[in-house]
């Protein structure tokens, strides 16, 4: 039985946890070169420039085109004209700097694991899904489930997102310029949630671990979702965070609202039937 240890990073939400019966093992070593990237990813020049006209193809083609790109090292690919189409740069698991000229449909740019990526226009549903290394940024706004069961990487929305925004948030940062819609953060386990303006109802309802934040006001808290005040490692991590994208708190930092798990649903199957009742 392992046993994480305390210091500072509590204070941002990294809290200590009993693993049981869990064993670590050492799938790869840091220290060799081969490892820092998937073993099928392509061997690209980010000073090598593409530009794909999607304007007339289909979502196949366009995917197909961009492989075929980044397969002869290309590191740096524009796609023009994406045309809202869904489903669009998909599965990218090498380094690549992409920018996409217009706006895109449900399920774009999800399983990505290193690219770095902007988005001049809006977003549909559940982009940046499953999100794993990375940076994108969306100009304008976004859809529902914005960076669902994300574990790592930057993903920013400059403007305002729909609902269920960071589900089942695994790891990482989500950035949000406005508003956010209900159920925002909900289950979350590890990761970080800024959003800059207002939050809807049920935030961070039943999230296990994890930190939200908040620089507008919050319509309702959901389930196991509580209030912990400030401290100065999150003014200082929010404030190199937000830097890097050009963002600022409306209020100021030290005055945002910071949302943690209150932890009476860690050992739910341990309650009695009245307290599971109150829980819920």
């Amino acid at each position: 039985m392992a046993n994480l240890s305390e210091d500072k990073s509590h204070e941002l939400g990294m809290h200590t946890e009993q693993l049981k019966g869990r064993s670590q093992q050492v799938f790869f070593s840091a220290a060799a070169h081969e490892n820092f990237s998937q073993p099928f990813a392509y061997d690209v020049d980010i000073n090598k420039h593409a530009e794909i006209d999607a304007e007339n193809l289909a979502t196949g083609e366009i995917n197909d085109q961009l492989r075929e790109l980044m397969k002869s090292g290309h590191g740096s690919i524009k796609i023009l004209n994406p045309g809202a189409k869904h489903s669009i740069a998909v599965g990218i698991l090498n380094r690549l700097n992409l920018v996409l000229e217009g706006s895109l449909g449900y399920f774009g740019l999800g399983l990505l694991d290193g690219p770095n990526v902007r988005v001049t226009g809006r977003v549909g549903w559940s982009c940046a899904e499953n999100m794993m290394s990375g940076t994108v940024v969306i100009e304008k706004n976004a859809g529902s489930t914005f960076g669902a069961a994300i574990r790592g990487g930057d993903l920013i929305c400059r403007g305002s997102v729909g609902a269920r925004t960071g589900i089942d948030q695994k790891g990482g940062t989500i950035l949000v310029g406005g508003d956010t819609g209900a159920f925002s953060g909900f289950m979350m386990q590890r990761g970080r949630l800024v959003v800059l303006g207002d939050a809807g109802s049920n935030l961070g309802d039943s999230m296990y671990d994890g930190t939200i934040y908040v620089a507008g006001k919050i319509k309702s808290l959901g389930v196991d979702a509580v209030e912990e005040p400030m401290g100065e490692l999150d003014v200082a991590w929010l404030q190199r965070k937000l830097d890097l994208y050009g963002l600022t708190a409306p209020n100021g930092l030290a005055n945002m609202t910071k949302i943690v798990s209150g932890k009476q649903l860690w050992n739910y199957d341990n309650l009695e039937p009245s307290e599971k009742k109150l829980v819920l």
